[in-house]
């Protein structure tokens, strides 16, 4: 019935549906196999896309090839850059999306790629021969062979789903748990354990009071993920809204605890430090009067509201007492209620940096069943699984992103080497070098080495080029360039900053943090000439990089300088057979740890928890010798 194909992906979420597409965009054949062809690319918590740390992700996602920006902007409802009062290395893009039409966008893209294909069932074990995948057996008795696998499962692996008392078996509200992988997984050696996750409830807003709301607008000027800038007319955006719990909420909600499986010990696995349920933020925050929520809309096409910030696994009926409470939501009527999951994932140290299992070759891991929460991680090692899965099987080099080069390098070094005990969420204080993986440059960091792998196209790369050209251009018309002194003093009159009583180039001009290029070149000629030249589809990339580069080019060149000296050492190779033991020089919980994770190079070694700087020191002349 089926052929045999290079690669099979299971699980079509985020993170399944960027493997299945990179692996096929660069030659593979591959079958894409879920449960409910009609559950592709859910939003299954807030319908959003983007946000901080995770707007860089999918802007280096759509810099790679990927699609995830692409089908974000094809059904934005609103779009914000979060961050603008900090520097550029904070800057944040996050967009409202209509989750509707969002899984339907991405079947579209999934059923036009020729060597893909997809299959409704469910995978319970693998077909493995000499430590090497070479298939899955599914729910319906078939057997498929392939020459890798790509597991992306989600929250489905023994799902548990807990609201109240009430339990029951579930990968999502509505949808049932995948059972039989994990204890497939077991019985050759790999660890399991559990994490938990939640969303809150969905309210109709035809019975929310939105007077009482605060309103919270879009940006006035959207922006998009795309470096294509495929959007062709200006976007309708809807308002979101915020609101905010009080002491009268919270006394209902904690008259629940005694019923709250997350307090009564029902729930084991640890759920996610930095979106906790409204009852864990009541526990840990108990000195807060209030907590803010946003209030957020689903879709153009669903009455449907999302309550940011609401999550909870508590009883229905708290919820819906404790809801009624807030003000605008008297009336409320939930349409989908809060709940807890509860779900199997495998530790990521248990990982190569390709994301391919060090047990089983062939083998890999993309998404939650790594531990991570958030459809942005999720498909950035997605994408990369994907990439790495179809260079596998093709005997070619492996596709490693440095912790230098961008934030999806930072995500999966974090994860094979530190490992998670809480779901991990990607944050800007994570990556060291933040200042270089700004979202503005991913597409320059990213699109070349992606076009070299055959993925991102020549249109792509063709772009990244003209972009380099006319910022390098702009930049240095701008070093080169003065202004005088009656050209500008208006302007800096204007802006409440000194006058220059002499010629002054203008890069040293736009060092004043109150001026920007658009404010010059509307007093100086031969700039305004300058940026008119520029191709209209770059233009704002061009002006917007252009005034990175010169305002912040000191710290942008101390933080490479770092990079630069620390990779000496971060790319020092260790062979995977060596004996850790043998180093008796090592303390006994590096000893311990470094064999037990393996690390690639020192950089890797240097960033696992337990393994001190003096261990480092060890490897370092022991390997040099």
């Amino acid at each position: 019935m089926f052929k045999n194909y290079d690669i099979i992906v299971v699980g079509a979420g985020h993170a399944g549906c960027e493997a299945a597409c990179a692996a096929a965009n660069m030659g593979s054949s591959v079958l894409l196999i879920t449960q409910n062809l009609n559950a592709i690319a859910q939003l299954s918590c807030n319908p959003a896309m983007g946000g901080v740390a995770k707007g860089q992700i999918v802007r280096e996602i759509d810099a790679l090839g990927g699609y995830s920006g692409i089908i974000t902007d094809e059904n934005t409802l609103q779009f914000r850059m979060l961050n603008l009062s900090k520097g550029p290395a904070m800057w944040s893009p996050r967009a409202q999306v209509d989750s509707i039409m969002f899984p339907i966008s991405w079947r579209r893209v999934l059923e036009n790629i020729p060597n893909l294909h997809l299959w409704q069932d469910e995978v319970i074990s693998l077909v493995i021969e000499n430590k090497k995948v070479c298939g899955v057996k599914t729910k319906m008795d078939l057997e498929i062979k392939s020459k890798a696998v790509i597991l992306t499962n989600g929250t489905f692996l023994n799902g548990n789903i807990h609201i109240g008392e009430t339990n029951f078996k579930g990968g999502r509200i509505g949808e049932e748990q995948s059972k039989g992988l994990s204890e497939n997984l077991k019985d050759y050696g790999f660890e399991v354990q559990s994490l938990k996750t939640g969303t809150p409830m969905r309210v109709d807003a035809r019975s929310i009071d939105f007077s009482k709301l605060e309103e919270q607008k879009g940006d006035a000027n959207p922006k998009q993920f795309s470096f294509l800038n495929l959007r062709t007319k200006p976007l309708q955006q809807r308002s979101c809204y915020l609101a905010y719990t009080s002491l009268k909420v919270h006394d209902i909600l904690r008259e629940g605890f005694s019923q709250s499986p997350l307090f009564q010990g029902r729930i084991q696995g640890r759920g996610p430090r930095y979106c906790p349920s409204i009852e864990d933020k009541i526990d840990r925050f108990s000195s807060k009067d209030r907590h803010q929520l946003f209030i957020e809309p689903e879709s153009n096409y669903s009455s449907l509201y999302y309550i940011n910030g609401f999550s909870s696994s508590l009883p229905l009926s708290v919820q819906y007492e404790a809801l009624r409470k807030i003000e605008g939501f008297e009336n409320a009527i939930i349409q989908k209620p809060g709940y807890a999951i509860e779900y199997d994932y495998f530790p990521p140290t248990q990982l190569k940096d390709t994301l391919e299992t060090k047990q089983i070759q062939c083998l890999y891991f993309a998404g939650q069943i790594n531990g991570t929460t958030g459809y942005e991680e999720a498909a950035s090692q997605g994408l990369m699984a994907g990439i790495n899965a179809h260079l596998q099987i093709n005997q070619k080099p492996p596709f490693v992103l440095k912790r230098s080069e961008a934030y999806i390098g930072v995500l999966i070094d974090d994860l094979i080497t530190k490992g998670v005990d809480e779901p991990y969420r990607m944050f800007t204080s994570r990556a060291e070098y933040r200042i270089l993986l700004r979202q503005d440059n991913a597409d320059t960091r990213l699109t070349p080495k992606s076009f070299d792998l055959g993925l991102a196209s020549k249109e792509r790369m063709e772009r990244v080029e003209r972009k380099k050209a006319s910022c390098s251009q702009l930049v240095s018309f701008i070093e080169k360039t003065s202004a005088e002194p009656k050209e500008v003093n208006p302007l800096f009159e204007e802006k409440q900053t000194p006058s220059i009583n002499q010629k002054t180039k203008i890069s040293q001009l736009l060092l004043r943090p109150q001026i920007t290029i658009k404010d010059l070149a509307n007093n100086i000629s031969s700039l305004n000439e300058n940026i008119l030249s520029i191709p209209i589809d770059i233009k704002e990339e061009i002006i917007e990089g252009a005034e990175i580069i010169i305002k912040y080019q000191s710290y942008i060149d101390k933080e490479q300088e770092i990079a630069d000296k620390l990779s000496k050492h971060e790319n020092l190779i260790i062979k995977d057979d060596f004996d850790y033991h043998a180093l008796k020089s090592l303390s006994f919980e590096a000893r311990e740890k470094l064999t037990k994770i393996r690390p690639k190079t020192i950089g890797q070694a240097s960033r696992i928890s337990g393994v001190s700087p003096s261990d480092i020191s060890v490897l370092i002349i022991y390997i040099s010798r």
